[in-house]
């Protein structure tokens, strides 16, 4: 029996946020019972590739949407589309 490793259990985490809400990397550690390790969530969101995992939905703690593989404006753009963020912002 194989266990899921800690970057399968962040994307199983990130693909529960519905389109219009987000999470905090922090509360994405919480939830996958690593509570400290909110820097390694960012690291393993930043490198993921893969269109199924919504990582645009994970934003800093203090609010700021924070980066988005090296693409800010299209995170910022995504989360304007699902209504997250005001138009007129």
């Amino acid at each position: 029996m194989r266990f899921p490793t800690f970057e399968e259990d962040i994307h199983k985490v990130v693909k529960t946020i519905p389109k219009g809400r987000v999470m905090t990397y922090k509360e994405v550690a919480e939830r996958v019972g690593r509570p400290f390790a909110f820097r390694a969530v960012g690291n393993i969101l930043n490198k993921n590739k893969d269109p199924k995992v919504p990582c645009h939905r994970v934003i800093r703690s203090d609010g700021k949407i924070g980066g988005y593989n090296g693409f800010q404006g299209k995170k910022e753009k995504l989360l304007k589309e699902e209504g997250y963020i005001s138009k007129r912002t």
